[in-house]
């Protein structure tokens, strides 16, 4: 792991930024205070919104922390498939009593003005979703002392990683909840995505940046798996979103470990991006349905997941979850990266064990 890397957290643990509420200044101020690396989510923020979360974490704790940006998305073409998908989404909304949202509502997530702040200033870590920033952008940030770490979800998006500059690749396998940070939106791709292992292993062979590996890991077993394929650290979402210090919705945290809730699906249902959710209503009736069109989709459903959270139904809600959810637990966020830490040091010690008896522990 490169020293700077090394600098910004004593544990190879990072909390995914979970946009829209779960990753919040509470969340990240107590991961950064128990040795791991708290993430603040400026996605669905307003540049003013994510620049007050970063002045109240600042409060909470002295520790480094990242803030998470979304990278612009090009102009969708297909207009008449997502008029197509409104018109199925009618019924959602008579049923909620509320009306679809504005599919022109904005597409960049204020991106410049977002930038503009953090360049101003500056935090210790920045990742960036959803594709790869611009060289300038990247070397911008280097100038006022950011670590920078980009999403890839392949090999050659992981590639083109690197070819930007940044400091660290985050290899997000298959089994991560919550959107895929796939750097293109084509529907082509469905169902073809890398486990985590296979992905971290590949991408350690193929460029020389750090990686951080992402995708279904709960226990801290599974964070020395990853740190033998060869990543730095790993970054655990649906682990800490059922932490006190989550900002998820209760009956989000809930459906987590409920048994109505056997699987998880990738879906573009509420959004127009491939994210991965506890199958509910919602995802198996219009899933099949959705186009690949981000951020329209994301406005267009907005108020129908708002309304069904307000009527505490939790089959019309996004339940992003990651494939090992059934494994949440409900602790305090320090908590948790405690039993993290104590969990992976004792998987460490099992596997030297093993290593010297020749692989018989006996």
């Amino acid at each position: 792991m490169s020293s700077a890397l090394t600098d910004l957290f004593p544990h190879p643990i990072v909390q995914a930024p979970m946009a829209g509420g779960p990753s919040g200044p509470q969340l990240a101020a107590a991961v950064s205070d128990a040795g791991g690396l708290g993430f603040l989510a400026a996605g669905y923020k307003t540049a003013d919104g994510m620049y007050q979360e970063i002045k109240q974490l600042r409060g909470l704790t002295g520790r480094p922390f990242g803030v998470n940006v979304f990278v612009p998305q090009p102009e969708h073409a297909e207009s008449g498939a997502v008029d197509l998908y409104a018109q199925q989404l009618a019924g959602e909304a008579t049923w909620y009593e509320t009306e679809l949202g504005d599919r022109e509502h904005g597409r960049d997530d204020g991106y410049d003005a977002k930038l503009a702040v953090l360049l101003d200033d500056p935090v210790p870590a920045v990742s960036f979703h959803f594709g790869v920033p611009a060289r300038e952008v990247v070397d911008s940030l280097h100038r006022a002392g950011t670590f920078v770490l980009v999403t890839a979800t392949t090999v050659d998006e992981a590639l083109a990683v690197e070819r930007s500059g940044a400091d660290a690749v985050i290899a997000q396998g298959v089994e991560a909840g919550g959107h895929q940070g796939s750097h293109r939106n084509a529907s082509a791709g469905d169902g073809a995505g890398i486990g985590v292992l296979s992905l971290v292993a590949q991408v350690r062979e193929t460029t020389g940046l750090p990686v951080v590996a992402a995708g279904g890991i709960m226990r801290g077993g599974q964070i020395a798996a990853v740190l033998a394929a060869g990543a730095a650290a790993a970054q655990l979402g649906t682990a800490f979103l059922a932490t006190h210090e989550s900002g998820a919705h209760a009956l989000h945290k809930q459906a987590l470990t409920d048994p109505l809730f056997t699987h998880t699906e990738l879906t573009r249902a509420f959004s127009g991006r491939q994210a991965r959710g506890l199958v509910n209503r919602f995802l198996r009736e219009h899933g099949p349905y959705a186009p690949a069109a981000y951020p329209e989709v994301h406005h267009l459903t907005v108020p129908l997941r708002r309304a069904a959270a307000k009527a505490g139904d939790p089959q019309g809600m996004a339940l992003w979850a990651g494939q090992g959810h059934r494994m949440a637990r409900a602790l305090p966020a320090g908590q948790l990266v405690e039993v993290l830490v104590a969990e992976l040091d004792a998987a460490t010690t099992a596997l030297s064990a093993h290593s010297a008896f020749g692989g018989d522990p006996r």
